[in-house]
């Protein structure tokens, strides 16, 4: 999967701990848990807008894209 999620990273730059974010923004240790493995298919835009109040940071910050030149192709191609 060419998306990583650079959560973990960006608590240790910030010197947080996961389970206070969980409380902070008021969704369960195991849901965030998720989050960072990147076990979830999806994330909704108002988890990621607390992420980013309570991280002081930008979306970009919690996740990475690594270009991948099948992320291209289309059902056609033997794509999704």
């Amino acid at each position: 999967m060419p998306i990583r999620i650079t959560f973990d990273a960006l608590l240790a730059r910030k010197g947080m701990k996961a389970k206070h974010v969980a409380a902070t923004i008021g969704v369960s240790e195991t849901q965030l848990s998720l989050f960072r493995s990147g076990k979830v298919r999806g994330v909704r835009f108002s988890t990621l807008a607390r992420l980013c109040a309570v991280l002081e940071c930008q979306p970009g910050d919690l996740i990475a894209y690594d270009a991948d030149p099948l992320d291209l192709q289309t059902a056609d191609d033997g794509g999704d």
